[in-house]
Parts: structure tokens; C-alpha cells; sequence
């Protein structure tokens, strides 16, 4: 079953009165989306992309639907740390940057020159550096200037655009340390960040699980009609659903697992993930079992992310194999 509410396609999408979705296919390592919203001669930009060019692109189509609103952005609204949303802030010059204290606080632990560096050495670190490779070869980190938020919160902050209300209400540390949500009440929309990964499988970087699913109570609970998520295709309350459907299934199973003592690999390779066989990145069950086993109790220790793309690449090649399934 498709969750997209509207065509899957790369570019500038109208999703409501003069509010606009920039969608990336296939939704996959770094492929992330934006969003945009405007009233009046104003203008609010929800996340950058992972690197300049891209975001340039971005901002220029954004330019020629909004000539004067989005001439120059007065708002820019980072969901969280991780630079696919991000690594283009210094393009939105003059802008007052917001983001939650705790994702400001995380950017600054990872620079867009350690990730430079990374992909540069990349082709040395064996199966990880080829899964690297593959995930993210075709973005350019060279050259980016990282741009922190001028503004922080926590909990909730209410903002406008315009006559327009924007609500942003956090609920991480649970993709990553300080994850929010963008909702705009008048137009019935949200945008999600990396709260939601639509037909791509999510990662659970930091946790816990329950924020996670309480996010996705409280989406399931707005009033809206469109929801942006973080990847993927536009969609509604069907790909939230999903999303949390998805927690529920991987908590409960890696709790049956962590109980019957099997380590965390064990259980990541042991999943049985058919329910979800139509999304990308399964290899990221590897990230969510750890994180989850982490928050069991487990001494186990998730890794540093080169270690976690290691064994994501082994994962990934192991579970190919058809790996026979516990069933709990």
C-alpha cells in the first residue's frame, strides 16, 4: 500500500495556501525534504539539505514561486542536528535560525569538516567506507561554513509568518537528541523532520523508543491534512501510522529477543522484517535494535557511527543470505 497523498517526484510541491514541500526521492541516506511557508511578504524555510548545491537549487525554485517572500528568508527552522537538514544554513543569510537547545547543542559536536574528512578517507575503511560510499558519494561536504541556530528553545515556542501561527513542538531525544515538529494550524500541515521516514525504514540514533511513539500519538491527533516528513513522499495520517506501527513492531520484538538472551546482533539479524519489505534501508533495523537493547539494559554499546555503518553494510549483506526467523 502506497502512503504518498501526492506524486513522488523531485522539486517544489503547493501543499496549501502558499506553503510548499521540497521533496527529494528516493527519500534515502540524505535524499531529505524541506519545507517552506509564507504570508505576506514573509517567509519561514523548515530545514536545509545536506549540501550547498542542493540547497541552492532549492532556494532558487523557492524564489521564483515566492519572488518577494522568498527573496530573502526572515525564518529558517532546523527539526534537528543531523546535517542532511542543516549543512545549508549559511545559504540563508540574515535569517534567525531556530532550533531546539538540544539539537543546537548536538550540531556543534559534528561539523560539516568532520564529515568532509570522513567521506575523504572513506575508500580505506573496508565494508564501511564502501557503504559510506554508497549512501553518501554523491553529495559534496567541501567548502560548508557551519551555520548554528541564533535561537533555542525547549518544550514548545510559538512563532508566525505573517497572520500565520507556526508551532514548534519537540519531542526528541528520540531520531536524535533534540527532534521537533513544524505544524501550521490554519493550513492543516506538519512537517515532521526525521520524526517520520515515509516507505523508508526510520533510525534511532538516540532514543528512547516511547518519545518516538508519543510523537507519533500527538501527529495521529492534530488536526491536519498533509504531513511532510523527514524522507519520503508527501502523505497524511496513514504514513504516521505506519511509522509508529513500525516502533511498536521492532520494540516489542527486540524486547522478546533481549529477554531470550540473544545479543543485539543476533536479534537485528533475526527480525523478520516481510511486514515492511517495500521500504528502503532495512539495514537500519542494526541502529534500532542496539539503540532499543541500550535502553533494555544492555552493557552491548551501540558504536561510533563508523562502527554502526559496518555493521549496518554486514547486516544488510547477512539478512540478503535469508536468515532463518525466531518467531516470539
Amino acid at each position: 500500500m502506497t502512503l504518498a497523498v501526492r506524486p513522488f517526484t523531485r522539486g517544489l510541491h503547493d501543499i496549501g495556501p502558499r506553503c510548499y514541500a521540497w521533496i527529494q526521492p528516493d527519500g534515502g541516506w540524505g535524499w531529505s525534504n524541506a519545507g517552506l511557508v509564507v504570508d505576506g511578504e514573509e517567509s519561514l524555510l523548515v530545514d536545509t539539505l545536506f549540501d550547498l548545491g542542493l540547497t541552492r537549487t532549492m532556494l532558487a525554485a523557492m524564489r521564483d514561486a515566492e519572488p518577494l517572500a522568498a527573496r530573502d528568508i526572515d525564518r529558517l527552522v532546523n527539526t534537528h542536528a543531523n546535517p542532511d537538514h542543516c549543512n545549508g544554513n549559511e545559504l540563508v543569510d540574515g535569517a534567525e535560525i531556530i532550533a531546539s537547545r538540544a539539537a543546537a547543542e548536538e550540531m556543534t559536536a559534528q561539523s560539516p569538516q568532520q564529515l568532509a574528512v570522513l567521506m575523504r578517507t572513506a575508500p580505506g575503511r573496508g565494508e564501511a567506507g564502501r557503504f559510506l560510499v554508497e549512501a553518501f558519494g554523491a553529495f559534496d561536504f567541501e567548502g560548508i561554513t557551519q551555520t548554528l541556530p541564533t535561537t533555542t528553545f525547549e518544550g514548545r515556542r510559538r512563532t508566525r509568518v505573517g497572520d500565520k501561527a507556526v508551532v514548534l513542538e519537540q519531542f526528541g531525544p528520540c531520531h536524535s537528541t533534540g527532534d521537533i515538529l513544524v505544524h501550521v494550524p490554519d493550513d492543516r500541515i506538519v512537517f515532521t523532520g526525521d520524526l517520520l521516514f515515509v516507505e523508508r525504514h526510520p533510525v534511532m540514533w538516540t532514543g528512547p523508543v516511547a518519545n518516538w511513539i508519543a510523537a507519533c500519538d500527538h501527529l495521529l491527533e492534530l488536526p491536519v491534512d498533509v504531513v511532510v516528513p523527514g524522507h519520503g513522499p508527501v502523505t497524511d495520517k496513514r504514513g504516521v501510522r505506519a511509522v509508529r506501527d513500525y516502533l511498536v513492531y521492532v520494540r516489542d520484538e527486540a524486547k522478546a529477543r533481549f529477554d531470550a538472551g540473544l545479543s543485539a546482533y543476533d536479534a537485528a539479524m533475526d527480525i523478520s522484517l516481510a511486514d515492511f519489505d517495500s521500504w528502503g534501508d532495512a539495514e537500519r533495523i542494526a541502529v534500532n535494535v542496539a539503540t532499543l537493547y541500550r535502553e533494555f539494559g544492555s552493557n552491548e554499546q551501540p558504536g561510533k557511527p563508523v562502527e554502526l555503518f559496518a555493521l549496518m553494510a554486514r547486516i544488510r549483506r547477512e539478512r540478503a543470505g535469508g536468515a532463518p526467523c525466531m518467531r516470539s
